[in-house]
């Protein structure tokens, strides 16, 4: 091929130009369009088309269009949230020097606050100061919910500032719910303030200015401010006309722990409906009063509401709480005779898992996982949590496995789940990995994954790392701190637990009633007697020692330190005994040598009517082993395995055989040696 001369010469003239064309206007496009190059200047390409993917609802350019239909295009937009587009045709509308009304504005507002988009809400508000409608109260009271629903507060009360003399209650209210949605003590404290200053003012309260301040009580809780509240709505009228009103105080006062008063403003509602049965079953449910929600739950059902999906998965996991399967399973039919496409409810078949699960039904909940259509981080985390709650531990971290195949990725939530599971199989690999997802996807700000991070590396014997996790924490709380109390504990190391304990103490952190318990278990386990004191004096000062646990930690950390009376004097001072301060005061003589005041104390807790646990037979045993007595063991023994149907252990054997043996009483030891032989096979 012959090579072209690179041109260094003088070029030659240009041709003549072509014959002159008339003038056509150059017509207008859609800003969005693609421009593209010009191929040579000789033949000018044609105005390309308006592609379909721009297309507006008529398929007609914007240039073409009147501004009362592009209008209508915005808000076609707005309700289909594509903002990107609505705020083109904004600028474009800007250019061009055409006007925007209220109407379109407004619903640009509304939909920016329903997606929380606050960048093109901004864009939105510069294009109102552009029209010259930044002193129109509609659209200032829209502007300071968007920017409430999209968390920004300040701008909703800058916004609120700039109107001039609010003459309508709206306004007020929609910096209100901005307060609430916000949430926080601080936030609560501010709306009240702003709640009294509308009753300063003289603004016209409604329904919706209670319902938030209501609200943000419950958030706080602020028990004495809900009761001024519902007094001011009893004595404005308020209180009888609105179901809504009802509902907000019936959630007040469950959040407030104040069940009776929830129970009685219930009462007074004369038209319920199912959002009012919903918050009556939630609020028991929260407050741990479940068979009061399975009451009020079939109460509802015999009013003739039915329980909409919201109520259902409030429900299911009380009646899995409460294993009871036979309801469940009459929830279940009526979710598949109500629900046609119920196997696309998600969450509602996720709670039906978590509540088969719960009820050791397996099988079931298995079959509603497989058959559902959609499945999520949530339904695949309630079967998880399934296999672990059911002793399947290898089924739980292969269910992972199998989650990750389906291409769904774990949240935060499955993450803790795993954690555990890891934590009982001693399975330091997996747990290692899921150590790196979660520093991956930046789930390690969060407390609970931090926690169960601690818990499974000291069960897998890595202090070390427990350490790590806990200094590396940017925010602790309580769980956080008994947590590495716990993990020096379960590894041996009580000195350094109690080092956590004193400085958990230094800082903001006030030590809960399961802090204290675990202080005082490494207090007995290195004799720290005075720290001892001073923990018990905290509990009796924080009136901590009705708890079972917390009572028979302080028993049993006085009977390892020797100091049977002291131990003695607690355990007397307890007004409901139970199991386990039951244990911890045997325990404390059998520590201390009283072996037969220990089998004593056994017999006066089965004469009183209280059921020994596995540990209370156990410690009772070795008691016995170590005293000598001999018929005392078998008598226990003969107990546990034959009124309480305990599955002895080969510890229990090997208990029981050594002392016969060392008695010289052969035969039945030998007869003890066959029956541990058959538990073997």
């Amino acid at each position: 091929m012959e090579a072209k001369p690179l041109l260094l010469t003088t070029p030659s003239p240009p041709p003549p130009p072509p014959p002159p064309t008339p003038h056509k206007p150059k017509p207008l496009h859609h800003p969005l369009l693609p421009s593209k190059p010009l191929k040579s200047i000789q033949n000018p390409p044609k105005p390309p088309k308006f592609p379909f993917n721009h297309a507006f609802p008529d398929s007609l350019p914007l240039h073409n269009r009147n501004p009362h239909s592009i209008h209508k295009d915005i808000q076609t937009f707005s309700r289909r949230n594509k903002l990107k587009e609505a705020v083109t045709i904004l600028d474009y509308l800007d250019k061009l020097g055409i006007p925007v009304n209220v109407t379109t504005f407004s619903s640009l507002l509304t939909a920016c606050a329903r997606s929380k988009s606050l960048a093109e809400g901004r864009q939105v508000h510069v294009h109102i100061r552009i029209n010259g409608l930044e002193k129109n109260e509609f659209l200032m009271t829209k502007l300071v919910h968007m920017y409430s629903s999209c968390g920004s507060p300040d701008d909703a009360r800058r916004v609120f500032d700039e109107i001039p003399n609010p003459g309508t209650v709206y306004p007020w209210n929609a910096l209100l719910r901005g307060n609430v949605v916000m949430g926080g003590r601080r936030k609560n404290s501010e709306t009240y303030s702003i709640f009294a200053e509308m009753q300063r003012l003289g603004v016209e309260l409604n329904v919706y200015s209670f319902s938030c301040l209501i609200k943000s009580l419950a958030g706080s809780p602020a028990f004495k401010q809900g009761m001024k509240t519902h007094c001011l709505l009893i004595k404005n009228g308020f209180f009888g006309s609105s179901v809504l009103l009802g509902t907000s105080l019936i959630d007040m006062y469950f959040k407030c722990r104040k069940v009776r008063m929830a129970c009685k403003v219930f009462d007074e509602i004369g038209e319920r409906d199912v959002v009012v049965w919903g918050a009556m079953i939630a609020g028991f449910a929260h407050n741990w009063l479940k068979r009061e929600a399975l009451v009020y739950f079939r109460l509802m059902r015999r009013d003739g509401f039915l329980p909409n999906s919201v109520i259902l998965t409030t429900v299911l996991p009380v009646i899995g709480d409460l294993s009871e399967r036979n309801l469940g399973r009459e929830v279940h039919c009526y979710v598949i005779k109500n629900y046609r496409d119920q196997s696309r409810q998600v969450f509602v078949q996720s709670a039906l898992i978590d509540m088969y699960c719960k009820c050791g039904d397996m099988v079931s909940g298995r079959r509603v996982f497989y058959g559902s259509k959609v499945r999520n981080a949530v339904s695949w985390t309630a079967l998880i949590s399934g296999y672990a709650l059911n002793g399947r531990p290898e089924h739980a971290l292969r269910s992972v496995a199998w989650m990750q195949q389906e291409g769904v990725k774990l949240d935060v939530v499955c993450v803790a789940t795993v954690l555990p599971v890891c934590a009982e199989m001693k399975a330091l690999r997996q747990g290692k990995e899921a150590h790196c997802y979660a520093i991956k996807n930046g789930f390690l700000p969060n407390v609970s994954v931090s926690t169960s991070l601690m818990m499974m590396y000291s069960n897998c014997g890595e202090t070390l790392l427990s350490c790590r996790i806990f200094d590396g924490m940017e925010k602790r709380n309580i769980i956080a701190w008994t947590a590495m109390i716990e993990s020096y504990l379960k590894n041996g190391h009580f000195s350094d637990a109690l080092n956590v304990f004193r400085s958990m103490q230094s800082s903001k952190h006030r030590p809960d009633s399961v802090t204290m318990a675990r202080a005082l278990s490494a207090c007995g386990e290195v004799r720290a007697l005075k720290l001892g004191k001073e923990i018990h004096a905290q509990i009796l000062k924080r009136v901590f020692k009705n708890i079972p646990f917390v009572s028979s930690a302080v028993v049993s950390m006085y009977g390892r330190c020797g100091e049977i009376k002291k131990a003695r004097l607690v355990f007397d001072a307890v007004a409901s005994k139970g199991s386990m301060t039951w244990t911890a005061i045997i325990e404390a003589y059998g520590l201390n040598g009283w072996y037969r005041d220990a089998g004593s104390l056994f017999q006066q807790m089965e004469m009183e009517g209280y059921v020994p646990k596995r540990n209370t037979f156990e410690s009772v045993l070795r008691f016995c082993e170590r005293g000598g007595f001999a018929d005392e063991a078998l008598a226990v023994f003969d107990s546990m395995t034959r009124k309480h149907n305990l599955k002895a252990s080969e510890e229990n054997y090997d208990c029981i055989i050594g002392l016969l043996t060392r008695l010289n009483r052969v035969n039945e030891a030998q007869m003890f040696v066959r029956l541990r032989s058959v538990l073997d096979q």
